[in-house]
């Protein structure tokens, strides 16, 4: 059977999304793209403002294995759907890449918006349709029970004058991704609607935040927006290095972000833990002793920090934080503040300033090709599937992946080559 003249929704305008409909149109679908937004992939120009990290050069298997817990389910979805896959298409539309120091991948641009524009001219001239301002709100009642022959779905929208709208496909790739930065369309108000079709959902939660700290008044007043560069945080047995960024509640960045698996089980073991802050990583505590053993003179304490142990301002108000500004005089004792200052972490920042979320469809309603076993001809790609990633690449080329493993499946399906099961049908 020919995949010709066979009309396919995809709801969701973001990175998977549009991959989806790429993949798709490519073999001469007819794709339709819904999104409530004006425009398109909002939360991925976002992304892009500190410059487009697409993936990592690593070794694939290092790659692999930084998702953890999520790696069995991602691995051969990831395999099938490389780093220099990635890096071969953004190079198709014409967006050279480079190797950062760290190993990771940008476009050479730095920015989203060029590779998008390129994108969007691709998907066009792929004559893939667009519907912005569409909210989705489900199947028509009583309409969605596609039979082995593949009878058309009915999906329900409102459109931007909030009328109802309905649309039949022959299959459905469901790509809205999760809860964070919801003004950007990443709501996950598509919970409650797939809940009510009995499809089972681990919580949305935030991942890749920041962390709330009790602050004093003079870091929220004097420190807010200031960085700290090479530090090490440990929560736990987790320890990672890197920077961040002091905010008037508490820390953003990388080095945070990748402790938040730990932060989270620990959390849920107790309401509150402590962050271990090292504040010279580089230095053993026997050379910073040594250092700091160094006479003073006339110097004020916090010169005598920056010249003798190179802490900058932030570093010395961080560290003077859990002893309400009384700092040793004692060299070991204030060597070894200096290498363990412990901060009260409360919890992790809400979902809805968090790059991503946790949570999603739980991976036993999804077969092998991402189609919902309970709802067959519905394809899920992205984030609103249940696996977690760090940033530094990772997110993104998993979102990538699982988007050409939904448009696969569903290439499989339009050709009749899956079929429902009996507990299916």
């Amino acid at each position: 059977m020919t995949t010709h003249h066979k009309d396919v929704a995809i709801v969701g305008a973001g990175p998977a999304g549009l991959m989806a409909a790429q993949q798709l149109a490519t073999k001469g679908i007819h794709v339709t793209v819904f999104d409530g937004m004006p425009t398109p992939a909002r939360k991925f120009l976002m992304a892009g403002r500190g410059g487009l990290n697409l993936t990592h050069s690593e070794p694939l298997e290092t790659f692999l294995n930084r998702y953890r817990s999520s790696a069995p389910q991602l691995k051969p979805i990831i395999n099938a759907f490389p780093p220099s896959e990635l890096i071969a298409w953004a190079h198709s539309l014409g967006q050279e890449t480079f190797i950062g120091s760290s190993g990771r991948v940008f476009p050479k641009s730095l920015k989203t918006s060029p590779l998008l524009r390129a994108w969007m001219k691709r998907l066009n001239e792929l004559g893939v349709t667009f519907c912005f301002r569409h909210n989705w709100l489900g199947w028509e009642p009583n309409t969605y029970h596609p039979s082995p022959l593949h009878d058309k779905q009915t999906l329900m929208f409102t459109d931007v004058s909030n009328n109802k709208v309905s649309f039949k496909v022959d299959a459905t790739i469901l790509a809205l991704g999760g809860a964070s930065w919801p003004k950007l369309g990443a709501d996950g108000r598509w919970v409650p609607i797939l809940k009510t079709n009995d499809i089972a959902i681990t919580p949305l939660t935030p991942f890749n935040a920041g962390v709330i700290i009790p602050w004093s008044q003079t870091i929220k007043e004097n420190f807010a927006g200031h960085a700290l560069k090479r530090i090490s945080l440990t929560v736990g047995k987790e320890t990672s290095f890197g920077e961040a960024m002091i905010t008037k509640n508490g820390l953003e960045g990388g080095v945070v972000y990748h402790l938040n698996t730990a932060i989270k089980q620990t959390l849920t073991q107790n309401k509150i833990t402590t962050l271990t802050v090292d504040l010279r990583p580089d230095l053993t505590l026997q050379t910073l002793e040594m250092r700091l053993k160094k006479p003073r003179k006339t110097q004020s304490t916090s010169t005598f920090l920056r010249k003798t142990v190179r802490l900058s301002k932030p570093a010395i108000a961080i560290l003077r934080e859990p002893m309400q500004g009384n700092l040793p005089t004692d060299a070991r004792t204030l060597a070894h503040c200096i290498k363990h200052t412990p901060l009260i972490l409360i919890q992790l920042s809400a979902i809805d300033r968090a790059i991503s979320s946790s949570g999603g469809i739980k991976e036993e309603e999804l077969d092998e090709n991402a189609m919902l076993k309970q709802r067959p001809g519905v394809f899920i790609a992205g984030e609103m599937r249940d696996w977690d990633a760090p940033t530094g690449g990772y997110l993104l080329q998993a979102t990538f992946a699982t988007a050409v493993q939904a448009a696969k499946g569903t290439l499989k399906w339009l050709n009749n080559e899956v079929m429902p099961t009996e507990k299916e049908m």
